[in-house]
């Protein structure tokens, strides 16, 4: 093999995105959508996680993927790398907490500032990595303690390239905005401050973004209801082309850690002028629809208003009030138990059509930790879901639904949210592991939602039942922002945009332009602006993928005519190309924002389960791999894996088609569903994992897991935490800080070390592991509702 500084480019090398893994090999993601390009650890050396880079395919590895070698790397996409600051053999380097980064960074004399051994730091590299020489950098920012409280957000945002921070454009201009609704904001606007809109959130919910209202009417000579939902309307403060707007763009959702939230738009406008709190008025825009008797709507129509919110619920107290007329509760509302009521009687009719229409309705158990005011865990408890959480999701649905209806009705390019069908891959491996289970699913090769309906309900009362829906779950894709409407197929929707959420998603705020262009009979084409770079990371498979590579090729298309000088693209599908990057970006963002809470809520389990090392819990197979068991524990609400090693002397033959190891020689299986009796045995911060080792109390028998002995479980009661999330999860005392003035002199010479020197980091997770921790109304009157023609859902 040539050496790389050998190589010259040529038209045949490849352009793509790096992704590392935390084994030390990586992939290539070639911009043309083409098949991951394998890069072995040696070709690792050269690059890191997310460096944009041209590759040449010289063959195949043993396991037949096509592998490259680096030409040359384009852009370094690592500025700034999170981790901790440790002493090897009298070497000071950071070790990042990022595994897909599998660099130490060396740091030089001086260049640490004021970090001491052990602290999580950030370090700007000003010198890459190659195959000879290893990463340098210096810290410019000492986060504190590994175990200081919220130290894991801190990590995750940073990991995961979440801003986190306002620009000072931005909070000069929210600062600017009035503290209340003003007079001229009225103009043009329905006044329903005569109206008992209510918000119902969750307890510790700071934004308030929806209001609903609900009262029987007759429609011609049909009795139906008249839903209102108001929605914030976060498109009169946040204009286009200013810098609200491009701090929302760049962050395009708000993330949700435990304890604490960072927001897509600033709290003055999030949690203040924004959201719809009660006793103020507010600005919204309104989907005011007709529903019959039989779920369908009869009609609908957007408009501008001011309202005035009655009351903020609850989830708790409004089913305490639905669930016990006479209780305390509906006692202390006794003015508001009508409209509840009705808006119960609504949701009862939504709900069945909802299973006439054949939605596929999944009831996982979501979790959530409970911690005291210093961020230590108490306990983790599974999130208990009631009617008022599902009477808010069939209102908000119908208000998707019309927003998406409208749009396509007048022909204006906007954001769908896309779920597709199953791929036939998914649909094999799902029918194989239903069939090991007595159960099938109807359909043929082009299912429909209401098989998937039919199989959930069958699987239901099944003591198998949670881990079958997730079998089934895995099988679906992922759902999407983009300009082509191919329908919702989860939510058996032929058409669904998301219209109730500006406050937290960007894609909502863009629906609320369009519909007030349609509304105003003006067209709505957004602009990218230069200054906020696009996340179009290209997803795996699928759908996103495509859509991906198109919107990475028409972004730079656009980028080159601009340099070139060429005139901007008019007409009716000018702006495709902008709707198809935006759908990309916010959806990249919405993943990104996923798997950086997803990192901060294993990183927490793993610490919680520190105090449990030793101790034996029961537990059920929840996934199954060639190379282990995947348990949840019971009460504990924590998964871990039992590797294959860890279940006895015998040679265990993976079988995908019915999730199952079973021992060659004593023939005994490991299922999905089964239950057993582990030993909490290692925990593994840095890479965010629990190991488990199986008890054999009375061992298995040959065709299956016997019975075990009694258990003693470990106690975990308590009532769910009511208390509101605090605003900030750590002191202001453990605020980062940047140090000054740091002189970097030695950082060409000290970068000349062998690449090798650090690669102790393999010994470091093999024994010596890194530090752990763990009222006037001149505004107008209420219209009367446009009829439209009635379409089944």
């Amino acid at each position: 093999m040539r050496k790389a500084k050998d190589l010259v480019s040529r038209e045949a090398d490849r352009l793509g995105s790096v992704q590392g893994h935390r084994d030390g090999f990586g992939f290539v993601i070639p911009d043309d959508g083409g098949e991951d390009i394998f890069l072995s650890e040696r070709e690792m050396s050269r690059v890191m996680h997310g460096d944009r880079v041209n590759v040449r395919v010289l063959g195949t590895d043993r396991r037949g993927r096509p592998e490259g070698q680096i030409v040359e790397v384009v852009l370094h996409a690592n500025k700034v790398v999170i981790g901790r600051l440790l002493n090897e053999n009298g070497v000071l380097i950071v070790a990042p907490e990022d595994n897909r980064i599998g660099h130490d960074i060396l740091i030089p004399p001086k260049g640490q500032g004021q970090a001491k051994l052990g602290q999580v730091v950030s370090v700007e590299i000003i010198d890459y990595p190659d195959s000879y020489r290893q990463a340098v950098g210096r810290v410019v920012e000492v986060l504190g303690e590994i175990d200081d409280p919220g130290m894991e957000i801190e990590i995750a945002v940073r990991k995961y390239g979440v801003p986190h921070e306002f620009s000072a454009a931005a909070m000069k201009e929210a600062a600017a905005l009035p503290d209340s609704v003003q007079q001229e904001d009225l103009e043009g606007r329905v006044d329903l401050r005569d109206i008992p809109l209510v918000t119902i959130d969750g307890a510790d919910a700071r934004d308030f973004d929806d209001a609903v209202y609900c009262e029987p009417i007759m429609y011609g000579k049909t009795k139906a209801w008249r839903l209102i939902v108001g929605i914030a309307d976060v498109s009169h403060y946040v204009k286009p082309g200013h810098p609200l707007d491009d701090e929302g763009l760049l962050r395009a959702t708000s993330v949700y850690f435990p304890r604490r939230v960072i927001p897509m738009l600033p709290e003055k406008i999030s949690n203040g002028l924004c959201s719809l709190n009660p006793g103020v008025d507010r600005l919204c825009m309104v989907c005011d629809s007709v529903v019959d008797n039989n779920g369908i709507v009869l009609a609908y129509q957007f408009y501008p208003a001011v309202m005035h919110s009655a009351q903020r619920f609850t989830y708790d107290t409004v089913w305490e009030i639905l669930s016990n007329s006479k209780g305390p509760e509906a006692v202390r509302f006794a003015q508001f138990s009508p409209l509840l009521g009705n808006l119960y009687s609504l949701y009862k009719i939504l709900l069945a059509a909802r299973e006439k229409r054949g939605a596929i309705e999944f009831e996982t158990t979501e979790t959530q930790i409970i911690s005291n005011e210093l961020g230590k865990i108490l306990r983790i408890e599974p999130r208990l879901r009631n009617d008022a959480h599902r009477l808010i999701e069939e209102c908000m649905l119908t208000a998707n639904v019309c927003a998406a209806d409208f749009i396509d009705k007048n022909k204006h390019l906007s954001l769908y949210r896309v779920h597709g069908e199953p791929s036939e891959e998914k649909l094999v491996t799902l029918r194989q592991v239903l069939r090991t289970s007595g159960l099938s699913l109807g359909g043929g090769e082009k299912p429909k939602p209401r098989d998937f309906a039919k199989l959930m309900r069958e699987i239901k009362d099944r003591p198998d039942a949670n881990m079958l829906q997730s079998v089934v779950l895995r099988s679906m894709q992922q759902a999407m922002y983009q300009p082509d409407n191919e329908g919702h197929f989860g939510l058996a929707y032929p058409a669904y945009s998301h219209f109730t959420s500006p406050i937290r998603r960007y894609p909502d705020l863009l629906t609320h332009r369009v519909i007030k262009s349609i509304l105003q009979k003006k067209p709505y084409a957004p602009v990218l602006p230069a200054s906020v770079p696009l996340n179009l990371t290209l997803p795996r498979k699928g759908k996103g993928r495509e859509n991906a590579v198109n919107a990475k090729k028409s972004h730079s298309d656009a980028k080159a005519g601009a340099a070139k000088g060429a005139k901007t693209p008019k007409g009716a599908n000018a702006a495709l190309p902008i709707w198809g990057q935006l759908g990309v970006h916010c959806s990249s963002n919405e993943r990104r924002a996923d798997e950086a809470s997803r990192d901060v809520e294993a990183w927490l389990k793993c610490y919680y389960m520190r105090d449990h090392l030793g101790q034996e819990y029961a537990g059920t197979v929840t996934s199954v791999a060639n190379f282990g068991l995947f348990i949840q524990l019971e009460n504990l609400f924590v998964e871990g894996m039992v590797h294959v090693t860890e279940l006895g002397g015998d040679y265990f033959q993976y079988d995908e088609a019915r999730q199952e190891l079973r021992g060659e020689r004593t023939g005994i299986r490991y299922r999905l569903g089964d239950r057993l009796h582990v030993l909490v045995s290692r925990v593994d911060l840095d890479a965010r994992k629990i190991e488990f080792s199986l008890v054999k109390s009375m061992g298995a028998e040959a065709g299956g897991v016997s019975s075990r002995r009694q258990l003693l479980l470990a106690t975990d009661t308590g009532r769910p935490n009511k208390k509101a999330a605090s605003k900030k999860s750590r002191p202001a005392s453990k605020v980062p800080q940047k140090p000054s003035g740091i002189n970097v002199n030695a950082a060409k010479s000290a970068g000349n070390l062998n690449a090798n020197q650090s690669k102790s980091k393999a010994g470091r997770k093999n024994g010596k592991s890194k530090p752990g921790r763990s009222v006037g109304k001149p505004a107008g009157s209420k219209p009367p509702v446009r009829s439209t023609n009635a379409r089944r859902k």
